[in-house]
């Protein structure tokens, strides 16, 4: 399956589950456009993929990457899920919006000291969302 995390449809989809399974379908479909709106800022990698394992000086960007657990979906049906919200977004990104031009997250149980540097955007499920 690593082999995989190459193609934008598996790294995307990859991201939603790790980040946001088990939040509502607007939710999900918000980490995907966060996602997006990285590929598109100069300020972050130009690919899905360089996007979702992208480092910073903290670790990585999305944490489940470099957590040392296995990144193996476990859960069948909300991998799949993930797939189809991946496949959706990248077809219809011009349609669909949620947070608008956000870069940034986090689950609403913490308080990130980037957060105050921010200019929220929306709360969708349990994440807040930002944009510089």
């Amino acid at each position: 399956m690593i082999e995989l995390l190459t193609t934008p449809i598996f790294c995307l989809a990859m991201n939603i589950y790790h980040e946001s399974r088990g939040e509502p379908v607007q939710g999900q479909f918000a980490v995907a456009e966060v996602t997006l709106n990285r590929v598109d800022s100069p300020r972050f990698p130009d690919t899905i993929c360089e996007v979702v394992k992208q480092s910073n000086k903290n670790g990585c960007q999305f944490s489940w990457w470099c957590d040392s657990k296995s990144d193996r979906p476990k859960d069948k049906e909300a991998w799949e899920f993930s797939l189809l919200i991946a496949r959706a977004y990248l077809r219809y990104q011009d349609t669909i919006s949620h947070v608008g031009d956000a870069t940034f997250y986090h689950a609403d149980s913490v308080a990130p000291y980037w957060s105050k540097k921010f200019h929220k955007v929306a709360k969708v499920g349990r994440h807040v969302f930002y944009r510089s």
